[in-house]
């Protein structure tokens, strides 16, 4: 796991400073303009234009297990087979069932040895694995096999059970097993096209293809489909790439030039509020930046970010000669830091208390409109923005603020309880989505940091092989449901119209660094010590004579 990834974990979830420490109830309903006295049923805004609460019973569904956005093989127990391994012992571990036998008609995997797990993978005539298996074991065995080396045994495997080297073919037989091998080989595709990049990968695809093409001329058309489909996929993957790379240059490149202006200057830029002073509008804008980012970022990217190599494990990891492919995560990871500072960018420019109370109040407004859209990723850059330090410390800008519902905000982010609250309310958001009849009401966007975290603990905390040598695939069927959930989510096409000029100043307005926050925000409230007015001093010094 890279030290980038890492260190953001740690800051993102652990170090949420709240600006002050009220409680209310969870039930609270957050369009309300104002906070209800007592805990009773919560009223709605009669020009409300979100389509329900989280809390009504009007509104949307109560909290419901999520656990059948993504189902397990032959319903798995959520108990992970963890590294302490002297539980283990008591009873042996599970073995896979032979193939054909289907795994449904037999106990769950808990664990096996990897060519097993191959073994399973390959349909046969009479058998197709669960589409929950294909995705877990695809995702998983990256681990301990190289896609194109997975690949090239399952065509072997195929070639040697169905007899494909051998002439005459029985077409009979290959006529039932062709069907499913490339069933097999099309979510292969749909679901981790970036595999296919390498030329290996494309190479076996069509030998498999072109040895049981004899008996069905259909299959040659099933060919030419899927690689087209294929190659408009992987063209699609690379433009987003390169456009994420662009605008992430492009915002770097003005944000250091921030820093040396003076502050409290005439109007050198325009604000957040001159291009939009909607905070419905902007929060649709923060949804369409943030499904664009999800949409490049493969399941294979949560596998590779936390690769290592495994000690009960005597081969080389097979990401070891090349570079681990996490540009779409890391992305997504440098987008979130950048809308916290925009946030705290912006309430701390401007020179007037009474402007950024207003400005403080907007991003609330925006907050609470991302949350009712289910937008919980920008819901936390916004929270986190308004926490941090130089912005927390402005107390008598607070003081004209109106920030009951900011409160409330902060209560459902809370991070007590391993942020129970925030879990709760996105369980509603899954909810909803599963029976959602619009596009609008199926966005569910995750806090990604925290996702990221669950993933990285569930890592740590369990082994990838067990003692005897077996793939923990118990641990890769929780990792696989997570993941499973994510990719749900992130296949969701924004319903709300594009509004370019926001977006170009969400990807490209000036940020101040860290430096320049704390020194813009003691030019607009005196230092309170002596070790504010040292660092005012020292920061003067430092930003202001770049300029």
């Amino acid at each position: 796991m890279s030290f980038f990834l890492r260190r953001w974990i740690r800051v993102c979830t652990f170090s949420l400073s709240p600006v002050a420490s009220f409680c209310f109830p969870a039930c609270l309903c957050l369009r309300c303009d104002k906070v209800p006295k007592t805990e009773a049923q919560p009223h709605l805004l009669e020009n409300s234009r979100t389509d329900g609460c989280f809390y009504c019973e009007t509104g949307m569904p109560q909290t419901v297990c999520s656990g059948i956005m993504f189902t397990t093989p032959s319903g798995f127990s959520p108990h992970l087979a963890c590294a302490e391994p002297e539980e283990e012992e008591e009873e042996a571990p599970q073995e896979a069932p032979e193939p054909g036998a289907g795994l449904a008609d037999g106990p769950p995997i808990s664990s096996a040895s990897l060519d097993t797990l191959i073994q399973n993978l390959v349909p046969t005539a009479d058998y197709y694995p669960e589409k929950a298996y294909v995705f877990t074991f695809l995702l998983s065995a990256r681990l301990f096999i190289s896609p194109p080396e997975l690949l090239a045994r399952v065509c072997e495997l195929c070639i040697k059970q169905q007899q494909l080297d051998q002439s005459p073919l029985d077409t009979a037989k290959v006529r039932r097993f062709g069907p499913k091998i490339l069933q097999l080989l099309t979510e292969w595709t749909e679901t981790f096209p970036s595999d296919f990049r390498d030329e290996k990968m494309v190479g076996h695809l069509k030998d498999i293809i072109h040895r049981i093409a004899p008996c069905d001329e259909a299959y040659w058309k099933t060919l030419n489909q899927l690689l087209q489909k294929l190659s408009q996929r992987l063209a699609q993957m690379s433009q987003g790439e390169e456009s994420i790379v662009k605008v992430s240059l492009n915002a770097s490149s003005i944000s250091d030039k921030l820093v040396a202006f003076k502050t409290k200057p005439p109007p050198i830029q325009k604000d957040m509020l001159s291009i939009c002073n909607d905070p419905y509008t902007l929060a649709q804008q923060l949804t369409h930046v943030e499904l664009e980012h999800l949409s490049h970022i493969g399941p294979e990217e949560f596998v590779q970010a936390f690769v290592q190599k495994d000690p009960l494990d005597g081969t080389q990891p097979c990401f070891g000669d090349q570079k681990k492919k996490t540009s779409n995560l890391e992305a997504y990871v440098r987008w979130f830091n950048r809308l916290c500072y925009l946030v705290a960018t912006e309430i701390c420019m401007p020179a007037k208390k009474k402007q950024r109370a207003q400005v403080i109040e907007f991003f609330i407004d925006v907050a609470r409109e991302c949350f009712n859209i289910g937008n919980f990723n920008s819901l936390m850059a916004i929270i986190s923005g308004m926490n941090m330090s130089p912005v927390s410390r402005l107390k008598k800008t607070w003081g004209k603020a109106k920030t009951a519902k900011f409160f409330i905000l902060e209560h459902q982010m809370d991070p007590t309880g391993n942020f129970y609250n925030y879990r709760t309310a996105l369980r509603g958001a899954a909810h909803r989505s599963q029976t959602a009849n619009s596009n609008r009401e199926r966005i569910v966007i995750p806090f990604f940091s925290l996702l990221i975290k669950d993933i990285y603990f569930l890592n740590e905390g369990c082994a990838n092989r067990l003692p005897n040598g077996h793939v923990n695939f118990e641990k890769f069927v929780e990792l696989a449901r997570q993941v499973g959930e994510f990719m749900t989510w992130k296949q969701v096409e924004c319903p709300f119209e594009e509004d370019r000029a926001i977006l170009h100043y969400l990807h490209t307005a000036p940020i101040f660094s860290e430096d320049g926050l704390y020194l813009a925000s003691y030019e607009s409230e005196s230092p309170e010590n002596q070790v504010e007015k040292d660092r005012w001093k020292a920061l003067r010094s430092n930003v202001l004579g770049k300029t």
